[in-house]
């Protein structure tokens, strides 16, 4: 019975972890979040710009992902040229201790690895 119970939390466990890969899978989705993050509020070019390798495209399909899993809110701003602006939602903010825990694995990885 007990064995029963244990199987049954670590396949709930598993799911939470799939969960959340389904939602912050792929390649940009985690450097998004990270940009918005680090700089409270910023606009489509500033991410772009904070992002090696990531086209307008690809940017603004992860960024209407993240914004559908309600992670990340666009505000236009009422200015000429109108301007976009995006935050991390009070969900998304929630993401902050797995980034700032990501950064300092990131930091150690790199030490390990290269000696920098």
């Amino acid at each position: 019975m007990e064995c029963q119970n244990f199987e049954k939390e670590h396949k709930n466990e598993m799911r939470a972890v799939q969960d959340s890969m389904d939602v912050l899978n792929g390649k940009w989705k985690i450097s998004i979040i990270s940009s918005i993050c680090y700089y409270n509020k910023r606009r489509f070019s500033d991410i772009l710009g904070d992002i090696d390798g990531i086209s307008n495209k690809m940017l603004s399909k992860e960024l209407k992902e993240l914004e559908l899993n309600k992670l990340v809110k666009r505000t236009v701003l009422n200015t000429q040229p109108v301007t976009v602006q995006y935050e991390l939602t009070a969900h998304g903010k929630s993401l902050k201790t797995i980034i700032n825990n990501l950064t300092d694995w990131g930091k150690k990885h790199r030490q390990e690895i290269l000696g920098k």
